[in-house]
């Protein structure tokens, strides 16, 4: 059954599950899945949380004694959070002990309606990696041009940080400077730079779904050959980019100096379109030292019958920047697209998250102790 998995494995990719709740955690699923379906990492974001939350099962004794202290729907909210990821991060603890750290990793995110401010999103990073205290944490910043300063400034303070919502090769290149520059300063307080660890979440099936959506109001043939193809070209470009970076000048002191590469992690790998196949970014994105991270349906799906036939990035950049060049030709603005994804993207984590402030807000009430 997973025979796939472990192809893909091998191949340099590490395997995350983009999901987390308690009854995966307390059921023993999260650990079926690392013991035998080659799970090294979960990662989390408000819209997981808050289905686990709002429809799951194991969270109530701990909203009732939430309910009966009084704390605030905010406070109630991170307590829970953060009890979930410090117990997966613990049933992960052995996977991180074993590759030094790189895998065995848990993240959470900053509170998303921080995105657009850098002071208290590096406030909310440093919280969160108190509260959660396990080393195998990553801290989730989005990497919005407010986040930029607040990834160098958590980096240099030795936290270590999954950037997410990326969409744009020039704002990876900004992600990937903001990393080099935070190791910098690392550097510079006398921090061991080998204990540091960083992700970039580049997305990936959202580029598809609205640049497909704008090659359909197209309508030519030369417009319909295309879909399918932007975001496949776009993620195989980051890497281009991220092998680039990575052998430079400055790299190279900072790696002698004992930092870890950003690895690219591939996000949103879940197939949008059903006339796709449902491993099209699992199969297509084989490249050494990434990360795909995946919904339990795509695991599943790559572990029956996911095709690993080897690299399917590397030697692929010509003809990606190709179908890119195809696509603005046909005039739809790459740049508008990926601000749009990027915008798109922030709202979406802050809806789910103030729809989740606004259960856990009634569940409080519910279980809250009648006065006597």
């Amino acid at each position: 059954m997973t025979d796939a998995l472990k192809r893909l494995s091998d191949e340099g990719v590490a395997i995350w599950l983009d999901d987390l709740s308690r009854k995966r955690i307390t059921s023993g699923n999260l650990a079926e899945l690392i013991d035998q379906s080659h799970v090294v990492g979960v990662t989390t974001n408000p819209a997981i949380f808050q289905k686990a939350i709002s429809g799951g099962e194991g969270y109530e004794q701990q909203l009732t004694d939430l309910a009966t202290r009084k704390v605030t729907v905010e406070e109630a909210l991170r307590m829970i959070t953060t009890a979930d990821v410090r117990d997966a991060a613990d049933i992960l603890r052995p996977v991180y002990d074993r590759t030094d750290g790189q895998d065995g990793r848990v993240s959470i995110e900053v509170d998303p309606r921080l995105a657009h401010n850098t002071p208290a999103t590096i406030a909310e990073a440093k919280q969160l990696a108190w509260l959660v205290d396990r080393p195998n944490t990553l801290i989730k910043i989005p990497a919005t041009k407010a986040g930029l300063p607040a990834i160098t400034e958590v980096i240099g303070k030795g936290i270590s940080v999954n950037v997410t919502l990326i969409f744009s090769l020039e704002r990876y290149r900004e992600v990937m400077d903001a990393y080099l520059a935070g190791l910098e300063k690392a550097k510079a307080a006398g921090l061991d730079l080998s204990l540091i660890h960083s992700v970039a979440s580049f997305f990936v099936s959202r580029v598809d779904t609205e640049i497909d959506k704008r090659l359909d109001a197209v309508g030519t043939d030369e417009a319909k050959a295309l879909k399918g193809k932007a975001a496949l070209a776009n993620a195989r470009l980051a890497y281009e980019a991220y092998e680039e970076v990575f052998s430079t000048d400055r790299w190279n002191a900072l790696e002698r100096a004992g930092a870890n590469k950003q690895r690219a992690l591939w996000a949103s790998t879940g197939v949008k379109d059903p006339s796709y196949k449902d491993t099209l970014y699992v199969d297509d994105l084989v490249a050494p030292n990434t990360v795909n991270t995946m919904p339990e349906a795509t695991l599943e799906a790559a572990a029956d019958h996911g095709q690993i036939t080897g690299d399917t990035v590397r030697g692929t950049y010509q003809q990606a920047r190709a179908e890119l060049d195809a696509v603005a030709k046909l005039g739809i603005s790459y740049d508008d697209v990926v601000q749009l994804l990027e915008d798109e993207g922030v709202e979406k984590f802050e809806a789910s998250w103030n729809d989740l402030l606004k259960s856990t807000e009634a569940e409080l009430q519910r279980l809250a102790p009648t006065e006597a």
